[in-house]
């Protein structure tokens, strides 16, 4: 005969336990266990000048892992950062100063003259307003003095340049370069690259957007489904801020004007972006930092890029204002999460967050790099260590830390 106060005693602690068990992963997942709020290991590539201002990334050398450009605004000068290998990641990086770049806000990897050596692109936007070309050698690219520096002579002092992005626009086999600036006169176009790329004063300025304001990202990508790439970009300041994009005319027409498609976010300031599909349904979203503390996941609606709604995301202000964000599973749950970097992180602030099941009614945050910094930047997601999860590449401008990745500790 069944003792039925027996079973009903077992099936009480199994629900108990079934309960607890369940609120465990309810907390871990929302970012509320302690363990998983504990910030991440910070690891330094480089600190060695003032102002890392983003990081770009590329395979410089060939050996299949991405190395890093940076441009130190307060130093003067952009650098590149060879992988070591996954033994030596936490270690500092091999590094050369390509050469002076006075006030620099961007530098890119790009094999601009097709030697197989990748040279860089500084944009500057202090008081020296130029587009500078560092050319690589072919051999000794650790050597400093084996690169040579020289300006782009039609961009002297044409906008204060912000950031730029190689791509073959007039699709002839040659990479061209899509860049943009901020305040008086400033532009978004492209410089047309010619058959002789080291023949600088042959390169010819294109403008596509003759409003600008302050533009924070350009992407080259598909956007319509047409096999061309067009131009996404977002526009911080004036009257025609937010995210939007340049549909390609084909290789023909490209000197005719190009147009612009709005992804959202007209009036608000709109800071940099990335491409994500957050909510799993095929199509790329568009992920926009909007300042102060919000972040907004525009979602695609069909392939045409035409339609999009958005998701915000108010920051909490234990964090420092929205400057950057990407989206990846850092914890390899099936779900993605968001993180992001902010500026103005200062008295006690957060500096980089990861948000938890963002695009739900109540996201959960959860600190990366604890009162780590001030002024964080580009934020890059990617497996540094080789260990199987995603680590956090940035960098921090105003207390020095400099170049940096935070250490997944899922593995």
């Amino acid at each position: 005969m069944i003792n039925l106060t027996c079973v009903n005693r077992w099936a009480s602690r199994v629900i108990i336990a079934l309960s607890v068990i369940l609120v465990v992963l309810v907390m871990m997942r929302s970012g509320l266990a302690e363990e998983s709020n504990k910030p991440w290991q910070r690891h330094v590539i480089d600190d060695s000048s003032r102002g890392a201002d983003g990081t770009r990334l590329a395979d410089a050398n060939g050996d299949g892992l991405l190395d890093i450009a940076t441009g130190w605004e307060q130093g003067g000068v952009t650098r590149v950062y060879l992988h070591p290998g996954r033994d030596q990641v936490k270690q500092a990086w091999p590094a050369v100063t390509v050469g002076p770049a006075a006030s620099v806000e961007d530098a890119v990897l790009v094999d601009l003259d097709g030697d197989g050596a990748m040279d860089v692109v500084s944009c500057c936007e202090g008081s020296r307003q130029v587009m500078l070309v560092h050319w690589a050698p072919t051999n000794r690219y650790l050597d400093p003095k084996s690169w040579k520096t020289e300006e782009i002579p039609g961009s002297e002092d044409k906008c204060r340049w912000m950031f730029s992005c190689p791509v073959d626009v007039d699709q002839d086999g040659r990479i061209d370069l899509v860049a943009g600036g901020k305040g008086t006169n400033s532009q978004l176009g492209w410089w047309k690259v010619p058959e002789d790329p080291r023949n600088l004063l042959a390169w010819e300025w294109h403008p596509l957007r003759q409003q600008l304001g302050w533009v924070m990202s350009i992407e080259a990508v598909d956007m319509d489904g047409d096999r061309d790439l067009d131009i996404l970009f977002t526009d911080r300041k004036g009257s025609k801020s937010g995210c939007f994009w340049l549909e390609h005319p084909g290789a023909e027409r490209v000197d005719q004007p190009w147009r612009e498609h709005a992804v959202g976010l007209e009036g608000k300031e709109a800071m940099f972006l990335s491409l994500a599909d957050v909510d799993r349904d095929g199509l790329q979203d568009v992920i926009v930092s909007i300042r102060p503390q919000t972040i907004v996941v525009c979602r695609r609606q069909g392939g045409a890029g035409r339609q999009w709604e958005s998701d915000v995301i108010a920051i909490p202000e234990s964090f420092g204002s929205a400057k950057d964000a990407a989206a990846a599973d850092l914890d390899q749950d099936g779900q993605m999460e968001i993180v992001f970097t902010t500026e103005r992180a200062s008295n006690g602030k957060i500096g980089v967050g990861c948000v938890i099941n963002p695009l739900s009614e109540k996201p959960g945050f959860k600190s990366i790099s604890g009162v780590d910094g001030t002024k964080h930047d580009l934020v890059q997601l990617l497996d540094l260590d080789g260990d199987g999860d995603l680590d956090i590449l940035t960098c921090e401008e105003v207390n020095n830390l400099g170049v940096i990745w935070y250490e997944n500790p899922l593995q």
